[in-house]
């Protein structure tokens, strides 16, 4: 019996997007013989991986798991949102959030760790075969603090912890009201899920986005005669009324849009009994930066049917 190494089961797995242990069992059925196992990988249904690799996958879910002071988002893109509905296909992007949960928010680590007897990587590879589309973990991340909550909100929600955006705020406190504190991060998921800050602060703000907004208002102003002492106040007025937009503690707080996000919090620092600092947050909206394929259903039948579309 031919010897079956490890080299050559990762090169099946890479021909065929099978997995691992399939791949192995394919040699070993065929005594080394790689195309043979090939055809014996394809004839179980196990192959299909490998054919989905470059289709667009800009649907699928956004996956949230959160223990103790510790929270991770996911994305987990499919080609169609009918597969978003599949149980098989929610229950993957809860593993892989739960396994996020204890490796971090490396993509490639999270692919490389195992649940069970399998790893992530196999996982996705098999839920492709049985489900015939593709599927890719595009991005996590993480949001922790030593002492506080991890305030989370999932949108259009087709599960719990699953939906079609996910956001966690970051809330550093030594307050004893941990109910409280957890309304309060909810409320503050959700303004971020529908207000979008860029950063906590303008300290997290990219200088050269702050540098590029200063200089469009200036030219602005300089192009209505303005003098060049007067448009130095009116820039920085106006950047105030920018961060305004973009920075969650100076929006409004959609609660209640009379006070700042940063007013909110000091009043709701009575109820929780003690200071309360925004570590930090994440907002993942499904597909977003993702170009999607747009297909033409009537060119695609007369393609099938060996007709050309005029």
């Amino acid at each position: 019996m031919a010897q079956i190494t490890a080299q050559m089961v990762k090169d099946l797995r890479e021909m065929t997007g099978a997995g691992m242990m399939d791949c192995k069992a394919a040699l070993g059925e065929t005594s080394g013989n790689v195309d043979a196992a090939v055809d014996w990988l394809r004839k179980k249904g196990l192959s299909k991986a490998a054919k989905k690799a470059d289709r667009v996958a800009a649907e699928g879910l956004i996956g949230i798991a959160i223990k103790g002071t510790k929270g991770v988002v996911v994305e987990v893109n499919s080609e169609t949102d009918f597969v978003a509905r599949n149980d098989l296909f929610q229950g993957l992007v809860k593993m892989i959030a739960g396994v996020a949960l204890d490796v971090g928010a490396d993509v490639e680590k999270i692919k490389a760790a195992k649940a069970g007897s399998v790893t992530i990587a196999d996982a996705i590879s098999e839920t492709v075969a049985k489900i015939g589309e593709n599927m890719t973990l595009r991005r996590a991340a993480e949001i922790s603090v030593g002492k506080g909550a991890v305030g989370s909100y999932i949108h259009n929600a087709v599960s719990d912890g699953l939906g079609k955006m996910g956001v966690l705020v970051g809330l550093e406190s030594s307050g004893g009201n941990a109910d409280e504190l957890a309304a309060l991060g909810r409320q503050l998921a959700m303004h971020v899920a529908s207000a979008n800050p860029q950063a906590v602060d303008p300290s997290g703000l990219d200088p050269a986005l702050v540098q590029r907004e200063k200089d469009v208002l200036a030219d602005k102003f300089r192009q209505q005669g303005k003098p060049a002492n007067m448009i130095e106040k009116i820039v920085e007025s106006g950047i105030k009324t920018f961060y305004k937009e973009v920075c969650l503690l100076d929006q409004p707080f959609i609660f209640d849009d009379k006070k700042s996000v940063a007013q909110a919090l000091k009043e709701a620092e009575g109820k929780v009994g003690g200071p309360i600092k925004v570590t930090g947050f994440v907002r993942y909206k499904l597909g977003e930066g993702v170009e999607k394929q747009e297909s033409d259903f009537a060119a695609e039948v007369a393609a099938a049917s060996g007709a050309t579309k005029n």
